[in-house]
């Protein structure tokens, strides 16, 4: 399990269906040592901080293995490294069915937590000049996720990613997403919702989300 690559962007304005917007999903590759901080990696902003960035989202990931997948949905489209708007593009950690809220992990001197997947916004389909691309996106079951930073320190390109710890009762970053997206829970939907809520590194917001849809549905 390693990084494959580490992408950086400040924030750019550009125009998209005549208005002119500023965003941060343009990343590019950097080289050496980057210092990787309780808010982001040294030379990565965040353009919108009402739903980018913050300690929950310092960091969003991408499997490399999820882009054989989009070679095929996009025949045609460049896609360089880093054009999913990930921080990290990543190699050997599986999907999101294998990959856990609140799975502990080394990477280079810092320690992470990852803690949510990736809903995407309308600044992917700038990204990919599609506005249908925010709707694949979701629904191909990709999303990546987001990691906090447990542990400042220094990451780079090829650093192994080393699993520290896995909470007992934690669920896939897919059930988030899969729980998000459905119309209506039942009883084992539930009973994974109510396992994904006692797990410590799931933010706030969603525990929220989560709380106020499953009021409505009794």
């Amino acid at each position: 399990m390693r990084i494959v690559s580490i992408q950086c962007g400040l924030p750019r304005e550009v125009v998209w269906h005549g208005r002119n917007v500023t965003t941060s999903i343009y990343k590019e590759p950097v080289e050496g040592r980057v210092a990787l901080r309780t808010l982001n990696l040294d030379g990565d902003r965040q353009s919108d901080l009402t739903v980018h960035g913050g300690k929950d989202k310092a960091v969003y990931c991408y499997p490399i293995e999820h882009y054989e997948y989009w070679r095929a949905e996009l025949p045609g489209h460049a896609l360089p490294r880093g054009v999913f708007g990930e921080n990290f593009t990543i190699e050997g950690l599986g999907s999101e069915d294998t990959v856990h809220i609140g799975d502990r992990f080394a990477i280079g001197t810092a320690e992470v937590v990852v803690t949510q997947p990736r809903l995407p916004c309308y600044k992917l389909g700038i990204r990919f000049e599609s506005d249908d691309m925010v709707g694949r996106f979701l629904h191909a079951g990709r999303s990546g996720f987001y990691l906090a930073v447990i542990r400042e320190g220094e990451v780079g390109s090829g650093d192994e990613i080393r699993m520290l710890g896995r909470e007992p009762e934690s669920v896939p970053v897919s059930a988030i997403t899969r729980l998000y997206l459905a119309k209506r829970w039942d009883a084992d939907d539930v009973r994974v919702l109510r396992r994904a809520l006692g797990v410590q590194a799931l933010p706030e917001s969603w525990r929220e989300y989560f709380r106020e849809k499953l009021a409505r549905q009794r």
